[in-house]
């Protein structure tokens, strides 16, 4: 049998919402107009209603290119993930100006989920959480925080820092070529804790359509190995896969990762695979 029950619904918990089991990504947008149009095109699908990106990307670029998908779709039909820099959490004011400068790109008067970005180097994690907390949850900028790039150990102590609200993703890098959230046991305890597994880099940059397991599984199955490395993921208790796309085609196709599951022999055979 699988080491994790299999996850069969292609919407995920965070926090008290549904959010699809496949995102989208705006991390390095080469054509804005042409993401703009499959971000909209995602959404109207009805499979995808989660898009991320952060203050970083694109100098914030990308949060305006969001920004404008949210104005065409409408902003009820997206749940918005942004990030914040750790830089900018030495002080409550800091983070205030970040937090709204974010805001005023993306058109919008609180995001769904904001994250740090990353763990804020010399500040201790429940520190730095409990001040984030404060102004983020405090003064009404988002429904949700989380974190990005927490080890095991810095998302124990992020889960336990906070006061009212509550720590639901971990944003990281996770793929079938980059299996340490289940070796470090980071997916153990954020299936424990109630928090939601984001998977950044699913596809690694298309090299998960070379792996040789996955070309097998994808062959019986009449897939794509992309489509396999999509739902292997997936198919993991409160895990969602992040990818990025600027094709139509590409997007069409992280959609038919939707839909099905692996049945329990492929993803044992995934689950042992190099």
């Amino acid at each position: 049998m699988p080491r994790w029950p299999i996850d069969a619904s292609d919407w995920k918990p965070i926090g008290g919402d549904r959010v699809s089991a496949i995102g989208l990504g705006t991390w390095a947008i080469r054509d804005p107009a042409r993401a703009e149009e499959v971000l909209v095109e995602a959404i109207e699908s009805g499979k995808v209603n989660l898009v991320d990106t952060a203050e970083m990307y694109g100098g914030g670029s990308a949060e305006e290119l969001v920004g404008r998908v949210l104005r065409r779709v409408g902003r009820d039909r997206v749940f918005v993930t942004t990030k914040m820099l750790p830089d900018r959490l030495r002080s409550e004011e800091e983070i205030d100006r970040a937090a709204r400068a974010s805001l005023r790109r993306l058109g919008v008067r609180e995001v769904d989920l904001f994250l740090i970005h990353w763990p804020a180097a010399g500040i201790p994690v429940e520190e730095q959480v409990r001040r984030f907390e404060r102004v983020i949850i405090g003064r009404g900028y988002a429904r949700y925080i989380g974190v990005s790039n927490f080890d095991k150990w810095q998302l124990f102590k992020a889960v336990h820092a906070t006061a009212s609200a509550e720590i639901v993703v971990d944003q990281v890098h996770y793929s079938l070529l980059h299996r340490e959230p289940e070796t470090s046991s980071l997916l153990d305890l954020a299936i424990e804790n109630n928090v939601t597994i984001q998977a950044y880099t699913p596809l690694e940059r298309g090299a998960v359509a070379r792996h040789p397991a996955a070309r097998r599984i994808a062959e019986r199955l009449g897939k794509t190995p992309v489509q396999v490395a999509l739902n292997y993921l997936i198919s993991r208790p409160r895990v969602v896969a992040i990818p990025k796309t600027e094709r139509r085609e590409h997007l069409r196709e992280i959609l038919g990762s939707l839909g099905w599951r692996l049945p329990p022999e492929a993803l044992e055979e995934l689950e042992s695979s190099a």
